[in-house]
């Protein structure tokens, strides 16, 4: 499976950007998929993640009220809108295919990792 991952790039504090991350094959569309995020110098960490079918998702804690992770299985896409942005949200964003149907917050739950795309927030 591979994942193409988009959307990144420069924002303002306030400013809202979505990323996309659309799968190679369609089998994919039955595990969850995460969003994560890499700041330099620190360790990956979960933004947001949703289940096979959408209806569970769940989010890391700084991005809670601001994030919105969703996915249209007929195309193969996941999103994530961000709003509000600040600086702090700063980071390289990968997407990620779950070893199963349902959303977790560690890393190693998932198996398939995009390129990842920046994301830079200025202030």
């Amino acid at each position: 499976v591979q994942l193409q991952a988009c959307g990144g790039g420069l924002a303002q504090t306030g400013d809202s950007l979505r990323l996309s991350c659309t799968a190679s094959k369609r089998t994919a569309s039955n595990n969850a998929v995460g969003w994560f995020r890499q700041a330099p110098g620190k360790e990956r960490e979960i933004v947001a993640a949703i289940s096979w079918n959408g209806s569970s998702t769940l989010y890391g804690d700084s991005v809670k009220g601001r994030f919105t992770i969703s996915r249209d299985r007929s195309k193969g896409t996941v999103y994530l809108q961000m709003d509000s942005l600040k600086p702090e949200d700063t980071a390289v964003y990968y997407c990620a295919v779950g070893r199963s149907s349902f959303p977790s917050t560690r890393v190693a739950s998932f198996q398939y990792w995009g390129q990842g795309t920046q994301v830079t927030v200025s202030s």
